[in-house]
Protein backbone atom coordinates (compact mmCIF):
# COMPACT_ATOMS: atom_id res chain seq x y z
CA UNK A 1 0.00 0.00 0.00
CA UNK A 2 1.35 3.70 -0.97
CA UNK A 3 2.01 6.36 2.17
CA UNK A 4 0.78 9.51 2.06
CA UNK A 5 3.20 12.54 1.38
CA UNK A 6 1.51 15.88 2.63
CA UNK A 7 -1.94 14.63 1.63
CA UNK A 8 -1.26 12.80 -1.58
CA UNK A 9 -1.23 9.25 -2.32
CA UNK A 10 2.22 8.50 -3.46
CA UNK A 11 0.10 6.71 -6.89
CA UNK A 12 -1.65 9.70 -7.41
CA UNK A 13 1.94 11.47 -7.40
CA UNK A 14 3.22 9.50 -10.18
CA UNK A 15 0.30 9.42 -12.03
CA UNK A 16 0.25 13.23 -12.27
CA UNK A 17 4.16 13.61 -13.28
CA UNK A 18 3.29 10.89 -16.19
CA UNK A 19 0.67 12.94 -17.04
CA UNK A 20 2.78 16.45 -16.98
CA UNK A 21 5.19 14.04 -19.42
CA UNK A 22 2.57 13.25 -21.93
CA UNK A 23 1.66 16.65 -21.80
CA UNK A 24 4.91 18.11 -22.89
CA UNK A 25 6.16 15.35 -25.48
CA UNK A 26 2.31 16.09 -26.74
CA UNK A 27 2.59 19.61 -27.38
CA UNK A 28 5.80 19.38 -29.35
CA UNK A 29 4.37 17.09 -31.88
CA UNK A 30 1.96 19.93 -33.00
CA UNK A 31 2.53 20.91 -36.55
CA UNK A 32 4.96 18.00 -37.27
CA UNK A 33 5.38 17.64 -40.89
CA UNK A 34 5.89 15.12 -42.94
CA UNK A 35 9.60 16.73 -43.65
CA UNK A 36 10.44 16.93 -40.28
CA UNK A 37 8.99 12.94 -39.20
CA UNK A 38 11.23 11.36 -41.93
CA UNK A 39 14.22 13.50 -41.18
CA UNK A 40 17.45 11.80 -41.20
CA UNK A 41 20.13 13.98 -39.67
CA UNK A 42 23.17 11.81 -39.52
CA UNK A 43 24.22 8.99 -42.34
CA UNK A 44 23.03 5.60 -40.68
CA UNK A 45 19.72 6.43 -39.63
CA UNK A 46 16.90 4.15 -38.15
CA UNK A 47 13.55 5.10 -39.57
CA UNK A 48 9.91 4.18 -41.16
CA UNK A 49 10.62 2.53 -44.40
CA UNK A 50 8.49 0.70 -46.60
CA UNK A 51 8.44 -2.80 -46.06
CA UNK A 52 7.99 -6.08 -48.31
CA UNK A 53 4.32 -6.30 -48.27
CA UNK A 54 3.67 -2.64 -49.25
CA UNK A 55 2.93 -1.15 -45.74
CA UNK A 56 6.02 0.70 -43.29
CA UNK A 57 7.62 -0.58 -40.93
CA UNK A 58 10.38 0.62 -38.57
CA UNK A 59 14.02 -0.82 -38.79
CA UNK A 60 15.18 -2.64 -35.65
CA UNK A 61 17.83 -5.61 -36.47
CA UNK A 62 18.39 -7.74 -33.72
CA UNK A 63 21.10 -7.62 -31.85
CA UNK A 64 20.83 -3.74 -31.41
CA UNK A 65 24.59 -2.09 -32.19
CA UNK A 66 26.02 -0.48 -29.26
CA UNK A 67 25.61 2.17 -29.62
CA UNK A 68 22.57 2.26 -31.54
CA UNK A 69 22.09 4.81 -34.98
CA UNK A 70 20.22 7.84 -33.90
CA UNK A 71 16.61 7.35 -35.31
CA UNK A 72 14.11 9.40 -36.91
CA UNK A 73 10.56 11.28 -35.23
CA UNK A 74 9.00 8.66 -37.27
CA UNK A 75 11.10 6.00 -35.20
CA UNK A 76 11.06 7.36 -32.07
CA UNK A 77 7.15 8.03 -32.37
CA UNK A 78 6.70 3.84 -33.39
CA UNK A 79 8.84 3.45 -30.20
CA UNK A 80 6.73 5.60 -27.58
CA UNK A 81 3.02 4.36 -29.01
CA UNK A 82 3.67 1.47 -30.10
CA UNK A 83 6.64 -0.43 -28.47
CA UNK A 84 6.24 0.86 -24.86
CA UNK A 85 2.83 2.57 -24.70
CA UNK A 86 0.46 -0.26 -26.63
CA UNK A 87 3.34 -3.07 -25.32
CA UNK A 88 2.81 -1.87 -21.44
CA UNK A 89 -0.91 -1.54 -22.16
CA UNK A 90 -1.59 -5.40 -23.66
CA UNK A 91 0.76 -6.85 -20.67
CA UNK A 92 -1.95 -6.49 -18.05
CA UNK A 93 -4.14 -3.56 -18.68
CA UNK A 94 -6.36 -4.03 -21.80
CA UNK A 95 -6.39 -5.19 -25.27
CA UNK A 96 -3.35 -3.95 -27.88
CA UNK A 97 -4.93 -0.37 -28.57
CA UNK A 98 -3.51 0.09 -32.33
CA UNK A 99 -4.20 -1.00 -35.60
CA UNK A 100 -0.44 -1.95 -35.94
CA UNK A 101 1.41 -4.52 -34.59
CA UNK A 102 5.02 -5.44 -34.08
CA UNK A 103 7.67 -3.14 -36.58
CA UNK A 104 4.28 -1.95 -38.52
CA UNK A 105 4.04 1.48 -38.33
CA UNK A 106 2.84 4.76 -40.53
CA UNK A 107 4.68 6.25 -43.79
CA UNK A 108 3.42 10.48 -42.87
CA UNK A 109 3.12 12.36 -39.36
CA UNK A 110 -1.06 12.19 -38.80
CA UNK A 111 -1.85 8.60 -38.08
CA UNK A 112 1.13 8.34 -36.34
CA UNK A 113 0.46 10.82 -33.70
CA UNK A 114 -3.04 9.68 -33.82
CA UNK A 115 -1.88 6.03 -33.24
CA UNK A 116 0.25 7.45 -30.29
CA UNK A 117 -2.47 9.25 -28.62
CA UNK A 118 -5.08 6.30 -28.99
CA UNK A 119 -2.02 4.34 -27.10
CA UNK A 120 -1.58 6.99 -24.31
CA UNK A 121 -5.29 6.81 -23.72
CA UNK A 122 -5.38 3.06 -23.54
CA UNK A 123 -2.42 3.24 -20.97
CA UNK A 124 -3.62 5.79 -18.96
CA UNK A 125 -7.24 4.28 -18.68
CA UNK A 126 -5.24 1.13 -17.61
CA UNK A 127 -3.40 2.75 -14.68
CA UNK A 128 -6.48 4.46 -13.92
CA UNK A 129 -8.25 1.43 -13.52
CA UNK A 130 -5.44 -0.05 -11.31
CA UNK A 131 -6.44 2.75 -8.40
CA UNK A 132 -3.99 3.41 -5.59
CA UNK A 133 -3.77 -0.10 -4.36
CA UNK A 134 -3.30 -1.62 -7.74
CA UNK A 135 -0.67 0.41 -8.67
CA UNK A 136 1.66 -1.40 -5.60
CA UNK A 137 0.50 -4.90 -6.81
CA UNK A 138 2.96 -6.94 -8.86
CA UNK A 139 2.89 -6.83 -13.03
CA UNK A 140 2.10 -10.55 -13.26
CA UNK A 141 3.54 -13.46 -15.20
CA UNK A 142 3.46 -11.48 -18.16
CA UNK A 143 5.99 -9.93 -17.33
CA UNK A 144 8.77 -12.86 -16.98
CA UNK A 145 11.60 -11.37 -14.76
CA UNK A 146 10.04 -7.74 -13.62
CA UNK A 147 6.79 -10.13 -12.12
CA UNK A 148 7.23 -9.46 -8.46
CA UNK A 149 7.47 -5.27 -9.38
CA UNK A 150 5.19 -3.42 -8.87
CA UNK A 151 2.95 -1.25 -11.21
CA UNK A 152 4.38 1.91 -9.95
CA UNK A 153 8.13 0.57 -11.31
CA UNK A 154 6.59 0.52 -14.47
CA UNK A 155 4.94 3.71 -14.47
CA UNK A 156 8.30 5.30 -13.43
CA UNK A 157 9.75 3.03 -16.34
CA UNK A 158 7.35 4.18 -19.15
CA UNK A 159 8.07 8.08 -17.54
CA UNK A 160 11.71 7.59 -18.53
CA UNK A 161 11.06 5.78 -21.97
CA UNK A 162 8.62 8.89 -22.74
CA UNK A 163 10.57 11.81 -20.74
CA UNK A 164 13.71 10.27 -22.82
CA UNK A 165 12.46 9.92 -26.46
CA UNK A 166 10.08 13.44 -26.10
CA UNK A 167 12.91 15.42 -25.61
CA UNK A 168 14.85 13.45 -28.33
CA UNK A 169 11.57 14.48 -30.92
CA UNK A 170 11.78 18.14 -29.39
CA UNK A 171 15.51 18.33 -30.00
CA UNK A 172 14.97 16.80 -33.66
CA UNK A 173 12.27 19.00 -34.37
CA UNK A 174 14.83 22.13 -33.41
CA UNK A 175 17.80 21.15 -35.10
CA UNK A 176 15.67 20.65 -38.18
CA UNK A 177 14.35 24.21 -37.72
CA UNK A 178 17.76 25.62 -38.08
CA UNK A 179 19.29 22.76 -40.51
CA UNK A 180 21.45 24.40 -43.30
Amino acid sequence: MSEDVDGYHMGQLLLSSLDFVWSRIRERLDGLTAQEYLWEPAPGCWSVRPGPDGGWQVERPAPVPSPPPVTTVAWRLWHIGSECLAGYTSQGLGPWPLEVRDREWYATPEPAIKAVDEAWVAFRAGLAKLGEDGLWQPLGPEWDEFADHPWAGLVLHAQDEMSHHGAEIALLRDLYAVRR
